[in-house]
Formats: structure tokens, C-alpha cells, sequence
């Protein structure tokens, strides 16, 4: 029985080792490995039936020498608005000759006007300016999420090509760039179309910018011309360029909400102003030029006729002559800004920091019936920053076209729900605050 139990063993451990070997799974892992199919080795070229396979083809073709770029892949398939429209886009080379474009527009004036090219940045602003209808040309991004925000349908034409953040920042004079950034035709103010609400709210009212030098003026006065509803923003020679990227970014958009229209003449400013347009300028030596008026003696508007001899450049032996105020100065009523001047339809004149208002626009403003408009200022401050002036002129002539002026005050019909206790009492409170 012994002999029988030892032939038994000897016989189940000869099957296990025909199974395969014995590791740490047991039984269970010589049957799996049984049940495994051999692996076919298969030469270089070769495909599983034998067949030879041929090389797929180089997805990215480099083009003629010369050009610095190269063609980028299809976008992916999750996109279905890039593929319904067609889009594609590549990327740039080191040497590629459109990336010096950039700079150049933006530090160079006389080649964004001879040229007519503008340089945008931001998602927002190039979405503002392809809604407005702005022809792009070159769209540079550095993730491809960046330049699928925009309106793709709008993208059509324009060459899209990636480079890398490392440039976009080289370019860029933002602490924090966004990656993208595009160049497109100068617009056009009568071929854009602006936003319906923005048409809806216009009002009546024109604002000239007078030799307005500083871009960041310019950017917030735009701005607040677009937040008060004028209905178009004139920009004399001598203003800087409205399309200078400092200006842009001030504006915020503004750029693509109002009609604005550069470079004029004066001769030629009535030409794009209403009929019988009644035009006020913003002069704080308005307060000066009243107190001549009425006798009294006043250091500051002799310092203000020298002012407007200088503008007019005068010789220096002219200069020394003491020249009458009224001799050669129009002739122009002093008004505070809170008084009512909105008869007609209106225009304002926005002088620069420096100079100010320029002759030509009090000629104008005499020939149409208009004053010299001034805001209030504590004795011992010369006068406002322009932007700051713009904004409290627009919106005040803003309150007045919309029935809240001082007549409207006086027979009840003022949208202003604050009456005068309400003023009072605020007053009182502020006052107490300062103590």
C-alpha cells in the first residue's frame, strides 16, 4: 500500500511539471499559462497578415526656405467650430520676419498711419474690436484655448500662427501678458458697427479733445465719452494717436463703442458736428478772464493771455506788449458747469494738461453761441486733471439732455431722487467726518 501511495505522488507531481512550473500561484497559474497564445514576432516593416507597411507621411512639411514657419497640425476634433470654419493655424520659426512687424507697429506712429495697421492685445479687447468689425490680419497666441475664445466666424482670413509666451512677453510692455495678440487694419468709424445699446444711449452730445498729449488722458476720457453716451469723440492734430497701445488699454474697449475721428483740422471740425451744434469749452482761466470783466485785478489771466500768445506763437517782442484781454481774445461768457448749457445739441472742448484750450476752439465756440464752461475748484488749486474735468462735464451735460437739468429741478422733473435736505444732511455728515 506504501509502494501503491509512493507510485500515486510520483505520478500527480509528473503532471504538475508537464503543466508548467510550480511558482507561488499554484495550479492556477501553469493552467493560465497554458491557455496563453505564443507571441508572433513580426520583422521591421512588417504588418500582422505579412503584408509590408508603408511609412505614414510627415504631418508637418517644412515650406521654402526663407519664410521662417512651418505648418501646425489640425486642430483637435473636440473643436467642431474650427473645423466647420476651416481654421488652421502654424508655427513660428526663430527668424520669422512678421514678428518684427509687432514692435514696429507699436512704437512707430508714422507706420501704424502709413501702413494702417494697429496692434491689439488681450482677449477682450480683440473680441470688442472683431464684434465691431475689425479686419484682422495676424493673430499671435501662445495656447491654443486662447485664440478659440474669440469669434471664430470673424477669424476668417487672418493668419494664426503660435509662438511662444517668451515672445509675446519680449513684445509686450504688460506686467502680466495674456498671450495673444493680433494685428488689424485701422478701423474705419463709418464701415464699424457698435453695440446696439451703446446706439440706444446716445446722446446729442460731441466731445473734441484740443491737443490732448498724455495717452492715459486720452484712454479714460474715451472711455468716459463711451460710459456718458456721446454719440461721436473728435480728435484735433496734435492729439496723441488714439490707437497707441497706452491708449487702448486705458480705454477699455471705448475704442469700439464710440465713433471717433482723428486728426482734423479745425477748419474742418464743423464739418462732422450737427447742425446747429452749440460748442462749450472747459477753461478754468474762465474765472479769470470774469474778474477782468468786471474790474478787478487778476495775475493769474495775464498769465493766461500769455498762455494763448504762446500758443498762437508770438514773437517775443510781442509778447512783451501788454495786450488788452478783450483786444484779441473771443469774447465768451463764464458759466459753472452745473448751470444749464444744454439747449441744443452741444459739443465740448477738452484742452491738454499744459496748454490747454487752443484759440481756435473759442473762435468756434463764439461763432456758435457757446461759454466757457468751469468747474469750481478750492482756491489755491490751479485746475483738473483733463481727464477728470472730461468726465464731470460729459456726465453733468449727460444729466441735463436727459431732463435733470436746473429748470427740470425746479418744476419737479429731475431724475435725481436726491433733494436738497438730502444734500444738507450729507453735508453736515461729511463735515462732521473731516472733524
Amino acid at each position: 500500500m506504501a509502494a501503491l501511495g509512493l507510485s500515486r505522488g510520483w505520478g500527480l507531481r509528473t503532471l504538475l511539471l508537464a503543466a508548467g512550473p510550480v511558482w507561488g500561484g499554484g495550479t492556477r497559474r501553469g493552467v493560465r499559462a497554458l491557455r496563453r497564445r505564443p507571441v508572433r514576432v513580426l520583422s521591421p516593416g512588417q504588418g500582422p497578415a505579412g503584408t509590408v507597411v508603408k511609412p505614414e507621411p510627415e504631418r508637418r512639411k517644412r515650406e521654402s526656405p526663407g519664410s521662417g514657419r512651418e505648418a501646425g497640425p489640425e486642430p483637435p476634433a473636440s473643436s467642431g467650430s474650427w473645423e466647420e470654419l476651416g481654421l488652421r493655424y502654424e508655427r513660428a520659426l526663430p527668424g520669422d520676419r512678421r514678428l518684427s512687424k509687432v514692435m514696429t507697429i507699436v512704437k512707430s506712429r508714422s507706420f501704424r498711419e502709413k501702413k494702417g495697421k494697429i496692434l491689439l492685445e488681450g482677449r477682450r479687447l480683440m473680441a470688442d474690436a472683431l464684434r465691431a468689425g475689425a479686419q484682422p490680419q495676424t493673430v499671435f497666441f501662445s495656447r491654443l484655448e486662447y485664440v478659440k475664445e474669440l469669434p471664430g466666424d470673424k477669424l476668417k482670413g487672418a493668419s494664426l500662427v503660435k509662438v511662444k509666451f517668451d515672445e509675446i512677453k519680449e513684445w509686450s510692455d504688460l506686467v502680466a501678458p495674456q498671450g495673444i495678440m493680433g494685428i488689424f487694419a485701422k478701423p474705419d468709424h463709418a464701415k464699424m458697427k457698435f453695440p446696439e445699446t451703446q446706439l440706444q444711449h446716445s446722446l446729442p452730445l460731441v466731445l473734441i479733445c484740443d491737443n490732448l498729449r498724455d495717452p492715459g488722458n486720452l484712454g479714460t476720457i474715451l472711455r468716459s465719452a463711451a460710459g456718458a453716451g456721446c454719440c461721436k469723440v473728435l480728435l484735433t492734430k496734435g492729439c496723441v494717436d488714439a490707437w497707441e497701445p497706452k491708449v487702448l488699454r486705458a480705454g477699455m474697449g471705448a475704442h469700439f463703442q464710440v465713433p471717433i475721428i482723428s486728426n482734423l483740422e479745425w477748419k474742418h471740425v464743423p464739418d462732422h458736428l450737427p447742425s446747429d451744434t452749440r460748442v462749450h469749452v472747459a477753461d478754468n482761466c474762465g474765472r479769470h478772464a470774469g474778474a477782468q470783466q468786471s474790474g478787478r485785478a487778476s495775475d493769474q489771466g495775464g498769465v493766461c493771455d500769455r498762455r494763448f500768445q504762446k500758443h498762437r506763437k508770438y514773437q517775443e517782442e510781442e509778447l512783451r506788449e501788454a495786450v488788452p484781454a478783450g483786444n484779441w481774445l473771443p469774447d465768451l461768457k463764464v458759466q459753472s458747469y452745473d448751470m444749464a448749457w444744454t439747449e441744443a445739441p452741444v459739443a465740448i472742448v477738452i484742452g491738454g494738461e499744459t496748454h490747454g484750450v487752443s484759440v481756435e476752439s473759442l473762435q468756434l465756440a463764439e461763432s456758435t453761441g457757446g461759454k466757457r464752461l468751469l468747474i469750481p475748484v478750492v482756491p489755491g488749486v490751479d485746475s483738473l486733471n483733463s481727464a477728470m474735468a472730461a468726465s464731470i462735464l460729459l456726465f453733468e451735460g449727460r444729466r441735463q439732455l436727459r431732463g435733470g437739468g436746473p429748470q427740470a429741478r425746479l418744476m419737479g422733473g429731475s431724475e435725481d431722487p436726491t433733494s436738497a435736505q438730502d444734500l444738507g444732511a450729507l453735508q453736515e455728515e461729511f463735515s462732521r467726518l473731516r472733524s
